[in-house]
Parts: structure tokens; sequence; C-alpha cells
């Protein structure tokens, strides 16, 4: 591939719905490009950017990928983001290094779900937005039906660029309102210019085209109202600004199976998305806190960005970087504001899928990857050592679904722990922690589909077997009555024997951690004893009483109790303690406590209703509710016990086809009803059976 400078340069992010072709158009934008020489199938498993063995499994995208392709003397770097929300987390990468987004639907479709969450993550980057709907050429399958439902939601931003002319439900050719010229397409994707049907839709569709290019300039309507046509130069020009300003947003029909329309659409990307260059540069922050805005100059102090890491079992890892300002280069100097660090350059290649092609640099606007950088993560900044910076980093979503990991042969944590450290390395979207607790390994992500991959990844990357289980719950223990107990040790075994007696008193109290007092009077027990009693306590209160959790709001006061100057111990003494809690528990109304989370979910307003009874049912209490800043979302606050939200995840997004999130954060531990204990208490008992 020739050298780019960055004014000829376009990164497009490629999001949607699962299941609506992003992956197959991305394959024909690639082959009708000529970057390469055949086109892949999803349904073959020999596509360019669905190369992981996962992806070729399930027949869907689970990460992001990238390719760069060469039109009409333009860059385009091409990043295909996953449509299942399980994979969210490269769509965010995705966005990151974009300056414009594609969504991709298909037609016949209304507006789903992965639309508006791709619309809003475009809207919320600044990016340009683009539409394609897909599958176009297919019988019964009505573009103008989905630009419809399209329009109800966008309004009239929404600028048809490419239509398809049909005959009853059959495409005969497709129409470039931006040129306005018309093809035909063989069934390799070959087109011949046709001449434009007349027909009233691609007159009203061409008069929508014209008005909203004529909206983005004053001279441009006015000529507009006067009737005149507009030239090709102006047309661009138009379509330019809008589509820079967010007052336009280009449709265009194409088919990535048949590669219909989809050199048109390679135009019209090259010729008006946004570059790099003129972008108005990016935000950043200086070592002292004060923000700048960079220009994207390539003789400018360095700024890159790392948006995506893999680790590749060949190459070793692999970060991919968005360079804003001056370049990428092996002799560069590149400073880590994470680590402070100096960052030694490894190879440097441009990727197409899992090809890598070597580079000379990455300049600023472009996008490549740096091999065998150890130091650096995903979001992590690499700048001018003379200028300081930081850059935004990846806005990932929050794993929201936690499972403890079983390994299938014992002593096979640590190769775990070990395998899903290098994952996290590629997807900053899980979480794993040892729960010292419930001697748990815990591992999070953004749902069940999720979970799964990382399962065989662990398996077929690092030959590790585990299966997932819902995750023990840390439940605890207190009491609710006053006691007083005494606890008295006495051994003789010949020699020195073993003497220490207490007396003690429990009282509840507001604390999560053993209040110990003493208020002996007349050296009934010398204080060189009071550590070893408050020991002993300790050692109890740790492994509770009626369950084996630890206890909390506990307060013990050591108040009388007797000694032998021969036999007397800390160890005796500390037996003595644990003798008086033991007499005491019995007595104190030992209760239960379970772990109480606050629920923030959001959901659109028709689901409030359903995930309110869901709340209910869970045992929560809803503390409030109203609209949210998301528009057409709800937002339910709740309480509710941290044991019963095992698959709320899974019925969420069920509830709301995809639409609901939520956090839960974890607000203070109180009494459990007494069925929810009893069963606590008889769960423990028959685990310690086994």
């Amino acid at each position: 591939m020739k050298a780019y400078t960055s004014n000829n340069i376009r990164n497009i992010a490629v999001l949607g719905h699962g299941g609506k072709g992003k992956t197959t158009l991305c394959e024909a934008m690639l082959y009708i490009a000529g970057a390469t020489d055949r086109l892949g199938k999803v349904a073959d498993g020999n596509t360019v950017l669905d190369f992981d063995s996962e992806e070729k499994r399930r027949k869907s995208s689970v990460s992001s990928a990238m390719a760069a392709l060469e039109w009409d003397n333009t860059k385009l770097n091409i990043i295909d983001a996953p449509g299942l929300f399980d994979f969210e987390g490269g769509a965010a990468e995705a966005v990151r290094a974009a300056e414009a987004v594609l969504i991709v639907t298909s037609a016949g479709s209304g507006v789903d779900v992965g639309t508006e969450k791709a619309f809003r993550a475009a809207d919320k980057k600044g990016a340009a937005k683009f539409f394609a709907i897909t599958k176009t050429d297919s019988d019964h399958r009505n573009f103008y039906k989905t630009f419809d439902a399209l329009k109800e939601v966008y309004g009239n931003k929404l600028c048809p660029t490419i239509i398809p002319y049909m005959e009853g439900n059959i495409t005969k050719c497709y129409v470039n309102l931006m040129t306005g010229m018309a093809f035909s397409y063989d069934e390799n994707g070959k087109a011949t210019k046709v001449p434009v049907p007349e027909d009233s839709v691609i007159e009203e569709m061409t008069s929508a085209f014209m008005e909203a290019v004529a909206t983005t300039d004053d001279a441009l309507m006015e000529k507009f109202f006067e009737g005149e046509k507009f030239t090709k130069e102006e047309i661009l020009k138009g379509l330019c600004i809008g589509i820079f300003d967010g007052s336009i947003y280009p449709v265009y029909a194409v088919s990535g199976l048949t590669c219909a329309g989809v050199d048109q659409l390679l135009y019209g990307l090259a010729w008006s998305a946004p570059g790099a260059y003129g972008y108005a540069g990016e935000k950043c922050v200086y070592e002292n806190g004060e923000e700048g805005l960079l220009p994207c100059d390539e003789n400018g102090p360095l700024a890159a960005i790392c948006f995506k890491t893999i680790a590749d079992p060949f190459v070793g890892k692999m970060s991919f970087f968005k360079v804003v300002s001056g370049k990428l280069a092996p002799d560069t100097a590149a400073y880590n504001f994470r680590t402070g660090e100096i960052e030694k350059m490894g190879k440097i290649v441009f990727v197409k899928g899992a090809k890598q092609e070597d580079a000379p640099a990455i300049i600023a606007g472009d996008i490549g990857v740096v091999t065998k950088m150890a130091g650096v993560k995903t979001g992590d900044t690499l700048c001018d050592p003379k200028n300081i910076l930081r850059l935004a980093g990846v806005d990932f979503p929050k794993p929201c679904l936690s499972m403890a990991v079983k390994v299938a042969k014992k002593g096979e944590e640590e190769k775990v722990a070990a395998g899903l450290t290098r994952l996290m390395e590629e997807d900053p979207t899980i979480t794993f922690a040892l729960n010292k607790e419930t001697r748990e390994q815990i591992l999070s992500g953004l749902g069940e589909q999720h979970l799964d991959v990382i399962v065989s990844k662990l398996k077929n990357k690092f030959g590790v077997d585990v299966t997932l289980e819902l995750p023990k719950v840390a439940y605890r223990e207190t009491i609710r009555k006053t006691v007083e107990a005494q606890g008295k040790h006495k051994k003789q075994s010949g020699g020195h024997g073993q003497f220490g007696d207490v007396w003690i008193k429990f009282e509840p109290c507001d604390s999560d951690d053993l209040i110990f007092e003493t208020a002996v009077v007349g050296g009934a027990v010398p204080k060189n004893y009071f550590p070893a009693v408050e020991k002993g306590l300790r050692d109890c209160v740790a492994k509770g009483f009626a369950a084996g959790y630890p206890m909390v709001g506990l307060k013990a006061t050591l108040y009388d109790g007797s000694y032998h100057p021969v036999d007397s111990s800390e160890m005796a003494f500390k037996t003595a303690a644990s003798l008086a809690f033991k007499n005491a528990m019995p007595k104190a109304g030992v209760a239960i406590l379970e772990p109480i989370g606050t629920l923030t979910a959001y959901m659109p307003d028709e689901n409030l209703g359903d995930i309110m009874g869901d709340v209910t049912k869970r045992r929560g209490r809803v503390l409030g509710m109203g609209a949210s800043e998301e528009k057409g979302m709800q937002e339910l606050t709740a309480e509710v016990p941290i044991a019963e939200m095992g698959d709320f995840t899974t019925v969420l997004r069920s509830v709301t086809a995809g639409r609901g999130h939520y956090t839960l954060t974890f607000a203070r531990y109180e009494q459990a009803p007494q069925p929810v204990a009893d069963k606590v208490i008889a769960d423990r008992a028959a685990e310690n059976e086994e």
C-alpha cells in the first residue's frame, strides 16, 4: 500500500445490530476495492475480518477487526465491530479510533436496538454518521420501509444518497443521487451504467437529497428555491458540510452478499467522510491539568492512543494505535503517560484482519499496530516526553455478569489466573479476582455469550478446562440479644496443667469489626492474658456460629474470671474465650445477614412495569423512578438482595430487547428473612458434609 497523507485517510467504524450484515458488507468493500482477491463469506468461515477461531465457530464477530483499503486515491481504515451486545467492548474500540461511523441495518427491518446504540455511540463521540441499508437486492426486502422507519426516528437529517429502483419486489438498479447516475450489477458485483429510470419515488428522493444539501449553505438554498441545478462540486461541498456539522446522515442502499452498490458506497465514504486532518483536532489534557486541542499534524509532537490490544500467539502482543499528532516510527521516543516510562518501539505494521504489512511509521490521522510493547495497555496515551499529555481513553462498558470459575482438574487455578490475565489484556471488559472470603475465582463480563467465549479461549489457547457456576454469596452473622457466659478451660496431664477462666458479656453493636473491651477488677484475670482472650474471640468471630460466616455487630466485654499462678497460659485463656463464645451464642439470638445492593436500572418507558415487577419478585424495594437523561428511557432505583441478582442481566436484556442496562453496588448488610436464613444454614451444613 502506498503512503497517504492525513487529509487522504478516513477512519470508519462499522456498527449495528447483530446479524444485519456488517462483516459481509466490509468483506464486499475489501473485495470491490481489490484489497482481497476473493469475496469472503461468514457462512463459509473464510472472511478476512472474522479470523478468530471462535468467530469461525459461531459465524459471528466477537471482537473488533480492522482492514485498510484504497479507493479513489484515499485510504479507508475500516473497523468492523461486533453487533452482539455481549461484545460491546469491540464497538467501543472502533468508535474511539474513528471519525465516522457507518451504521448498518438491513432492508425490511425497523429501527433495531443495535442501530440505536450505534447512533448513540457516534453521537457521544461527535463522529459523522452514515447509514448503509444492506440486503436490498433480496426478494421481498423493502429498502423504503427501512428508510421510512429510520426517518421517523432521526427526522429530516436522514439523506437518501444511493437508492434502489424496484419493480415489484425486485431491485433492477441503484441510483446515485449525488452524481445523478444509475448502475446495474452482475453476480460478481461488477457495475454497468444504465439510464436513470423515470420514477416518482426516484424524483421524490432526489428532491429530498437536494433539499438536504441546500440547507447547509445560504447560497445553495437560494439556488434550490429558484429551481437551478447544482454543480457536482456544489453538491459535494454541501454534503460534506452537512455530514461534518451533523445536519446530514447519508443513507446508502447496498448488498454485501452480491456487492451491489458497494462501489458507490466507497466513493461516498472517500469523498464525504471526514478525515482526521479536517476534523478540528482532538482534545487533550496536559501534565499541568490544562486542556488543549491538538491539530492533526504529522510534524507536530507525538500524541497517540492505544485503543485495542491483541495477544497474538505467533507475533506476540499487538498494540493498535490511533495517532492524533506526530508519528510513531521505530526511532520515536514515546512517553507512556500512565507509567511515566519511555516505551521501546517494536515492529510497525498495518493490518488486514490477521495479515500484516510492514510500515515505516504511523502518521497523524492514521491507524496501525506496534508489536511487542509489553508496558502498554489499552487506553494508554503515548506522547512526546517534552510535551506530556493525556488523550481520552476508550469508553468501555462495565462488566455486569459474574460467575465462579471451577477447574476440571484440581491444582490448575494458577493456570486459569495466568490465562485470564492474558485475555484481560485483549478485552478490558473482563475482570477477574479471587474472593478471599468465599475462596472462589470470580470472572465477570458483559453476558452469558461473552463468558462462554472466555471459557472457550481458556481451553483452546491455554489448555485449561473450566466450568462456570453462580458465585457463593458472602453472608454475615450477628447477634440480637445481650448475654453473659463463662468459659472455663481446665486440664491436668501431669506436670503443668492448663487453666483459664473468663466471664464475658456479649452484646449487639453497630460495627463491622469485633469491639473488645475489659472491665476486670481486682486482677481476677491478669492484664497479660487480655490479648489472648481477644485473639480467641476474634478466631471465633471469623468462623461464625450458625453457618460459618464471619460475625459482625458484636461487642465483647471481659469482666471477670480466675487464673492459676502455675497452670494459666495464653493458650489456656484463648481456649477459655472460645468456650465462652460457644456457650453464649445459643442464647444470643444469632441471625444471618445478607448483602444488599443499590440497583440503578435503565429501561425503555414501556418496560418499566415489567422490570419493577421483576425487582419486587427478587425481594427488592423500589426507592424511586423517573425519566432518564437518555431519551425514551426510565431510571429505576431499588435496594435488592445481591443473592437474588444472579440472572438479572439476562432478564433485563430479554425484557428490553437489549436496550436496558444497570449498575449494582454494595450498600450494606441487613437481616435475612427466616426462610432465607434457614436455607443458608442448611446449604452450609450440606457443604460441610461433602
